[in-house]
């Protein structure tokens, strides 16, 4: 399915060069942002208390928000759980105070809004077990990266595969980085939406190199640049088709979702805006520096015969 065709090639290459050098900018300052300013993890890395609340209307988190709030607690994440009715509650560790009376505490102030409200449950959540997140989260952000390198080395040519691998891994660091510099809550649900976004990159960066090995079958007048400059070209429909209509339901969680995927959802924007750019200015790229030519990925025929060969055309 074709939404337009674009019928001369654009010259991505041309400026390769120059869009790279901002890559690698943009990625330095995400790399700094993340050393001197870190993450703001969620009470799942850091440790806190999840409270579990139950109305008998349902909920308003807003107000149960800035309820809690007036309490002191500024950091606190709202968000229902199971029906309307259900809440979950949880906030950081702080000092001097135990997660039973954060409990009483929550709990004191609202039932002074609504005597209905009913305690389910209470948990701490201990450090140990943001600690073993962070590792679990690390381990699996490495095997995914090392699952595409793999792939891709399998399916094209070692040099797609790193190319790849460069790609994805520039779309994570630049999403830490938005998150580093924001100092947005970095949770689980914004670690699964990293993961996703790895696995959206490489959709798009096989789709580009599919596109390229194809091109060097078909067109064996082309140099490297004219091959890659047009198997982008001829991808741009289906490009704007999935990415617009993924974005289209991404922007629809990120404005009617509610504070529990306003984190995820942002992250999946960033990550596929992102992706668009690193799978064509730093896959396509770095495939182009790295050489890539029509021999890599084209076994030559049994009729193609050396012209040095004395028994070139012979016939037997």
């Amino acid at each position: 399915m074709e939404l337009f065709r674009i019928r001369k090639d654009i010259p991505f290459m041309k400026h390769a060069l120059v869009l790279n050098v901002i890559s690698i900018v943009t990625f330095v300052l995400a790399v700094f942002f993340l050393v001197t300013k870190g993450l703001h993890l969620s009470v799942e890395f850091t440790g806190g208390t999840v409270i579990e609340v139950s109305y008998s209307q349902p909920a308003d988190l807003e107000k149960v928000r800035s309820t809690i709030q007036a309490k002191g607690y500024s950091d606190v994440t709202v968000q229902n759980f199971g029906t309307a009715r259900d809440v979950m509650i949880r906030m950081p560790v702080q000092q001097g105070v135990t997660s039973a009376q954060q409990s009483e505490q929550v709990m004191a102030a609202l039932r002074e809004v609504d005597p209905s409200v009913e305690l389910r449950r209470t948990e701490f959540v201990g450090p140990s077990v943001g600690e073993e997140l962070v590792t679990g989260g690390l381990m699996a952000l490495a095997v995914v990266m090392a699952g595409i390198i793999i792939y891709l080395a399998f399916r094209f040519e070692w040099k797609f595969g790193v190319a790849a691998a460069f790609a994805n891994f520039h779309d994570v660091v630049i999403i830490l980085g938005f998150f580093a510099f924001f100092q947005w809550e970095f949770s689980l649900p914004v670690l699964a939406g990293v993961l996703a976004v790895l696995g959206y990159s490489v959709n798009e960066s096989v789709v580009v190199f599919d596109r390229i090995r194809e091109t060097f079958r078909r067109q064996r007048k082309m140099d490297t640049k004219q091959v890659i400059n047009h198997a982008i070209t001829t991808t741009m429909s289906r490009t704007v088709i999935t990415h617009a209509s993924t974005e289209a339901m991404v922007l629809a969680m990120f404005f009617f979702g509610g504070p529990s995927l306003h984190y995820f959802s942002l992250a999946l924007t960033i990550g596929i805006l992102f992706g668009i750019y690193s799978s064509i200015f730093v896959g396509a790229a770095i495939v182009m520096w790295l050489g890539v030519k029509r021999e890599d990925l084209v076994k030559p025929s049994k009729t193609e015969h050396d012209p040095n060969d004395p028994n070139a055309g012979a016939v037997v």
